[in-house]
């Protein structure tokens, strides 16, 4: 069981590594110290639930409406490239420390609100959970089935909150003017890039 274990700890770490927005988001609030930790569980937990539902039967629901699909293509393309100008708004704006106030004012309510919809609106989410993970969960018997879950949701849980602390430790050197104007304009680079992505795969121009 500790090779099927091991083996989901390593193929969910593959597809988390990788920077997106997801990534991007949890890294500029630990480096704000905003709420990082709240929203690296809130992280945890949408892959948690995603993860077990691929792995547990919700690859074939996803197989069966590619209108569904397409209808989170939309909306995580419209997300990506408004979250994406407000990054590059504060990126340029030629009063970095006002632009970092106005940042600091966000409530609770709208962090955790952008957190689900970076998480919950992009389909590679859906693409890496439900197809990858859920397909090789999916073909293992019930007993390891739940090893290779708990093995994929470990690699998750370790991320996101290694992630947070280590932004939020980092950010008396990276919470400058200047630094954030190139955080800033790497996260809109980020987002607009996973956005013209995403629409060319789905067609949404």
């Amino acid at each position: 069981m500790l090779a099927i274990f091991l083996q989901g700890l390593a193929m969910s770490a593959a597809m988390i590594l990788p920077i997106g927005p997801q990534n991007a988001f949890v890294m500029n609030q630990g480096i704000r110290r905003q709420y990082h930790l709240m929203i690296a569980g809130l992280c945890a937990l949408s892959d948690i639930a995603l993860i077990c539902g691929g792995i547990f039967g919700g690859s074939a629901l996803l197989s069966q409406s590619p209108t569904l699909l397409m209808l989170v293509s939309w909306g995580g393309v419209a997300f990506l490239l408004w979250y994406g100008w407000g990054a590059f708004r504060t990126a340029f704006s030629k009063d970095p420390e006002l632009a970092k106030a106005e940042v600091a004012k966000q409530s609770r309510w709208k962090i955790v609100v952008s957190m689900l919809a970076v998480t919950w609106l992009n389909p590679h989410v859906y693409l890496d959970t439900f197809v990858v993970l859920g397909s090789l969960g999916g073909s293992l018997n019930p007993d390891e089935r739940s090893w290779f879950a708990l093995g994929a949701v470990s690699a998750s849980v370790i991320w996101f909150f290694g992630l947070a602390i280590l932004a939020a430790m980092l950010a008396p050197w990276l919470n400058t003017g200047k630094v954030q104007r190139v955080i800033n304009f790497i996260v809109g680079v980020i987002m607009w890039g996973i956005a013209v992505q995403l629409a060319r795969q789905s067609g949404v121009f």
